[in-house]
């Protein structure tokens, strides 16, 4: 799957001043963005978050899952840092879709899990495809990258894409009544790793 550049602005942001790069897939129309804080060419190792968007929680606030705390520290950290990346990707839900996202959450309010909601949709626990980034990346000339991350397989499939991953960074947000089970399925059916961070040696 390949994207093409279309063009980059300024992004002024409560946590510093963006660039926001376009990209588009030419074959489905499908948008991405990569939001640039700094001079990451000198960067060596780059502090990097690869996020999936989640328009309940980036956008609308939701607090039944982490989504938008995760967005929100990670440009904290990289404005920390003096400079980072962000490539957000447009594949909601998972890779559902908004729509089915909502059908999801219908479910879970009667009762299932996240991953269950899912799978009584049709649908994998994830269906998301990382293989934009590989392109995006190119085009910002990253290499090696501390990934900002608690999913074992964005990293897999981030090295499987070429990507020197030299670090990875936990990024875990407070726990609330509405999102506890969420974040629970998250560690026991979906593998992730929260609190524990890893480095190469």
């Amino acid at each position: 799957m390949a994207v093409t550049f279309v063009a980059t602005c300024n992004l002024p942001t409560p946590f510093g001043d963006f660039a926001m790069h376009g990209f588009e897939d030419p074959d489905t129309g499908q948008e991405h963005l990569a939001l640039v804080l700094g001079d990451i060419a000198a960067a060596d190792p780059v502090l990097c978050r690869v996020h999936s968007e989640c328009l309940t929680g980036d956008g609308l606030f939701s607090i039944r899952c982490d989504c938008g705390a995760q967005l929100e520290q990670a440009m904290q950290r990289i404005a920390a840092h003096g400079s980072g990346v962000i490539l957000y990707l447009r594949q909601e839900g998972r890779g559902i879709g908004l729509i089915n996202k909502i059908r999801a959450y219908a479910l879970q309010d009667r009762g299932a899990d996240t991953v269950e909601a899912n799978e009584r949709l049709g649908f994998g626990a994830d269906l998301r495809d990382y293989t934009v980034c590989k392109a995006m990346f190119l085009h910002l000339q990253v290499s090696r990258i501390v990934l900002m991350t608690n999913n074992p397989v964005k990293v897999q499939a981030l090295t499987k894409l070429g990507m020197d991953i030299v670090a990875r960074q936990s990024i875990v947000t407070s726990q609330n009544d509405h999102n506890a089970r969420y974040l629970a399925t998250k560690a026991g059916k979906l593998g992730h790793l929260f609190g524990r961070d890893h480095k190469r040696s």
